[in-house]
């Protein structure tokens, strides 16, 4: 039934919740290809820099979207290995820009069969303020989506 599998990760705890429901369909369904997706949204310019030195808030710029590209395709390698170990084709992919927006492109570009990702359980004005990705994706999205909710995994707070 599902041939490709992809797997939008943020970085967060409750967005590796999915990583075991991942692994359950996965296997049990023989699926074929995961792909975990980590999208590197794009920073906002150094207003305050640029206007006293724009070269150097370029390049601060540059030096910054370089760190976060190296970290998210370390983290999506990571936790791709750590699945092939326990038996699942899977591989870490990133892209930039807006997550909602990159999500549906990439999904629908490389026509997958199900979407797995999670919320992060806000509600009331935290929901309205930041908006929910698992919401547009969901709504937006011409295939399944599975979402996964924080009360399935809980986050031990220090």
């Amino acid at each position: 039934m599902y041939e490709k599998i992809l797997a939008p990760l943020d970085g967060s705890e409750l967005a590796e919740c999915t990583l075991r429901h991942i692994k359950a369909i996965a296997t049990g369904c023989n699926v074929p290809k995961v792909v975990l997706l980590r999208i590197i949204e794009p920073m906002p310019p150094f207003a305050e820099l640029a206007a006293s030195n724009a070269r150097l808030a370029t390049q601060v710029e540059q030096d910054i979207e370089k760190a976060n590209t190296t970290e998210a395709k370390q983290y999506v390698k990571k936790k791709a290995d750590k699945l092939k170990k326990e038996g699942v084709a899977a591989t870490g992919v990133t892209v930039s820009g807006k997550p909602d927006e990159e999500i549906l492109k990439y999904a629908d570009k490389n026509r997958f069969d199900l979407i797995i990702m999670s919320t992060h359980g806000r509600s009331g004005i935290s929901r309205w303020a930041f908006g929910s990705v698992a919401d547009r994706v969901s709504h937006y999205s011409t295939i399944p989506v599975l979402i996964v909710s924080p009360r399935g995994c809980r986050i031990a707070k220090a």
